[in-house]
């Protein structure tokens, strides 16, 4: 740390001598040793310079608001006791649910599990934006073997996709080809100049578009679609049901464990609530 005292010449004794004073807002000080003890190790010279410096800097900003409000408020308004009593016993509680919670949670979440609550529940999957099975093809207009590309995007024959795949791997722009993925169609619309001021009409009424504008070619093949404010498939689904079942559990663990200590205590008569 010699270079850190070598470089802050300004630092003076404060006439109390607690110790190197650093910064001071009306009467109240900061000292260097207080900075010191929060400074990560690894900061040497100029970093460590700096480090002190903006400390200095951001505490003086914080003391003098914290020093204006002390004078611009009642002395009821300025009684925080209870609220940080009750904020400090929140932040324990919190701590020791989320250590329950990480040492105790069972994460195996079967299909079964999902697909039974998936069946019990549809009235909680009601599609809030159109959805849709697709691939498609963004090249450059002077891609090679485009009459090529416009027979494979279209065909179920495996030599063809493998085709596909092989040309988008060489020449595509962007293209997107697990079919068996569920989509937003409002994402396609961000990668494909498609118009459209109905969409779900859009969605009914095509299959295979092609699109060009200034500088490249879009091919899309609409596999499937799922129109809003119709049941959302399980497929599309499985990942939030999961957060679900997980979110259940979580908050399972945590009312039983509440339910025990209570219990625990009260056959212990730690617990006594007068009448």
């Amino acid at each position: 740390m010699a270079a850190l005292f070598t470089q802050c010449k300004y630092f003076k004794k404060s006439k109390n001598q607690q110790g190197t004073e650093l910064a001071r807002v009306y009467d109240t000080y900061l000292y260097l040793d207080e900075v010191l003890d929060k400074m990560p190790q690894k900061l040497h010279g100029k970093d460590s310079v700096a480090f002190v410096h903006n400390y200095a800097e951001t505490w003086t900003k914080q003391q003098a608001v914290l020093m204006h409000a002390e004078k611009n408020l009642d002395d009821d308004q300025k009684d925080v006791e209870n609220e940080l009593e009750s904020y400090r016993n929140a932040l324990i509680t919190y701590a020791f649910e989320k250590a329950l919670v990480n040492q105790r949670l069972d994460t195996a979440v079967s299909n079964s599990e999902i697909e039974a609550y998936y069946n019990k529940n549809p009235q909680n999957f009601e599609l809030k934006d159109n959805i849709i099975k697709v691939i498609y093809i963004k090249v450059k207009k002077n891609a090679p073997k485009i009459i090529k590309l416009k027979e494979w995007y279209k065909s179920e024959k495996p030599n063809d996709r493998k085709a596909l795949e092989e040309y988008c791997h060489q020449f595509a722009e962007n293209y997107f080809l697990e079919e068996g993925a569920w989509l937003l169609f409002d994402d396609l619309l961000k990668e494909i100049p498609i118009e459209t001021y109905d969409k779900e009409q859009y969605l009914k009424n095509n299959r295979f578009i092609e699109l060009t504008d200034s500088n490249n070619l879009y091919f899309v093949n609409i596999k499937g679609f799922k129109i809003k404010d119709s049941v959302s498939p399980l497929s599309f689904e499985r990942d939030n049901i999961r957060n679900i079942i997980l979110n259940k559990r979580k908050l399972t663990l945590i009312e039983g464990m509440k339910i025990d200590v209570y219990n625990e205590a009260l056959n212990k008569s730690e617990i006594e609530i007068k009448k």
